[in-house]
């Protein structure tokens, strides 16, 4: 080797093009395994969860804001029970008919674009409606109908986005925000509406509270929420899941064990909740009336506390529930998988005997009711995050949205579409006189009801206790049908192996 040749240790072992290449590559790669995996940034995720939970608060402030009002309002058209109870179930009807339609454009397309499409539909329904005349009731009732259709475009849709931000303990926090707007929005409801009619003395001024606030939520949705990848932030995306036929995705759900029995137990909760939503109200205020608290009323419009203490019960009850069924589930998720079905079922069975107590005690004291009223309505709302999180963890993310609809329909149509009319239609049957005496009895008998449904229902979701563990396991180990194993040699034996594992 001659003396001009450099040594191995004097020759660089790459050149340094070669180096900056490699650096450059390595920042490349942090840079990628810094980008969050569902596609939005932590800071913009929890903005989208806090702009929903904005939404669902609207949408429920806007459901309840015409049981607020709901006395002024029979007064106004001079209807009975049983077509007050109309007012709740054409609502219902069309949000839960809906909701199967909005469930599969929810899975296939952009869900930032179809809820901002709703919510600005349902806004301008709403302000048509506060401008019914007297003598067409049935104009109201059309309105109602097709707010349904702008809320059915959100609730359907909303909690996948945040199954597709947040996983394990983080989806359960966040979807304990997002549902506690849901009691919190509903006592909401009555205060604004009782409020707004009493200082306006019009009852339809109440409705026009909520549009204003609904176009502002669509220009936040538009500027600030970002669609993240679906499934992406879960142990297999979207694209190794592939998406299923719509009768694929409902077969596929009416053989989940978990789902169908949380459905039902939570179609209990929708019917009880249902029920008092709309005529707990006007019962507190035809108490009062039979009590002799309050001097019978027959002016057009007539001012009442009973739907401002209301509002606030809800408010802090749901509050309260919600939170306290989502640490019990906390705490008892390290003692047994059967936590969550355990704690909506507890709760059902304790709201039963307080709502049976808050309605025969009504006619001896009124402070007693409010309690019992109280502390049903806390153990009734301990199911609702806990629902959710149960169906978002037994259902694959291609069919979540399918399932949310599902669930509403069924729910819906077993529950609060026809409880409040069915209560409507016992209290009309059961009032022998048209008297304050048996307009107060005869709601007293029908709201009974209620009691005996919260039971059914926590018979449910015990039930749901001894296939959740199956069904979560499923869910999480989920090979579509498409992507089948296949025999490959291993060792001289035979192994099961997922196709795109050898593809790959």
């Amino acid at each position: 080797m001659s003396a001009d040749t450099p040594t191995s240790d004097a020759v660089p072992f790459v050149s340094d093009d070669s180096e900056a290449a490699e650096e450059e590559e390595e920042c490349q790669d942090a840079a990628q395994e810094e980008e969050p995996i569902s596609g939005v940034s932590p800071v913009r995720a929890v903005l989208t969860v806090l702009i929903l939970c904005y939404v669902n608060l609207l949408n429920y402030m806007d459901r309840f804001t015409v049981a607020g009002v709901l006395p002024d309002i029979e007064r106004y058209f001079a209807i009975d029970d049983s077509k007050s109870g109309l007012l709740q179930t054409v609502f219902i009807c069309s949000y839960m008919f809906l909701a199967p339609l909005f469930g599969y454009l929810g899975d296939r397309h952009n869900r930032k674009l179809i809820m901002s499409i709703g919510i600005a539909f349902w806004s301008l329904v709403t302000l048509a409606s506060s401008y019914t005349p007297k003598e067409h009731f049935w104009a109201l009732l059309l309105t109602r109908g097709l707010v349904g259709v702008g809320e059915a475009s959100y609730s359907t849709i909303a909690p996948t986005i945040i199954a597709d931000l947040y996983v394990k303990d983080s989806r359960t926090t966040m979807l304990s925000i997002f549902y506690f707007a849901i009691p919190v929005g509903s006592g909401l409801g009555y205060i604004v509406g009782s409020q707004v009619s009493n200082v306006a003395k019009d009852w339809h001024w109440a409705l026009r509270v909520t549009p204003a606030l609904g176009l502002v939520a669509v220009l936040l949705l538009v500027l600030v929420v970002q669609e993240p990848k679906r499934g992406a932030i879960e142990a297999r995306p979207e694209h190794q899941l592939h998406r299923s036929s719509w009768m694929d995705d409902l077969r596929a759900l009416s053989k989940n064990t978990s789902f169908v029995l949380s459905t039902l137990g939570f179609t209990a909760v929708a019917f009880v909740t249902g029920s008092l939503a709309l005529w707990a109200p006007t019962f507190l205020f035809r108490a009062a009336m039979f009590t002799g608290e309050r001097a019978p009323c027959v002016e057009s419009h007539c001012s009442s506390s009973d739907s401002l203490i209301f509002g606030v019960i809800t408010c802090v009850t749901g509050v309260l529930g919600v939170a306290s069924g989502v640490q019990a589930s906390r705490v008892l998720r390290s003692r047994t998988p059967h936590a969550d079905p355990l704690v909506c079922a507890a709760g059902l069975l304790l709201s039963a005997p307080f709502l049976y107590l808050a309605v025969v005690c009504a006619q001896a004291s009124t402070v007693a009711t409010y309690v019992f009223i109280f502390l049903g309505e806390t153990f009734l709302s301990m199911n609702w995050a806990i629902v959710a999180d149960i169906l978002l963890y037994v259902v694959v993310p291609t069919r979540r949205s399918t399932a949310e609809a599902l669930q509403i329909v069924i729910s819906h149509l077993l529950g609060d579409a026809g409880s409040p009319y069915l209560i409507g239609v016992v209290s009309d049957s059961l009032r022998k006189w048209d008297s304050f005496l048996w307009q107060f009895r005869s709601l007293q008998l029908s709201l009974l009801i209620c009691s005996f449904v919260a039971v059914g229902g926590g018979a449910f979701f015990l039930a749901t206790a001894l296939f959740i563990e199956k069904d979560r396991y499923q869910a999480e180990n989920f090979i579509p049908a498409d992507d089948g194993p296949i025999l490959v040699p291993k060792s001289g034996r035979s192994t099961l192996v997922p196709v795109s594992s050898v593809l790959i």
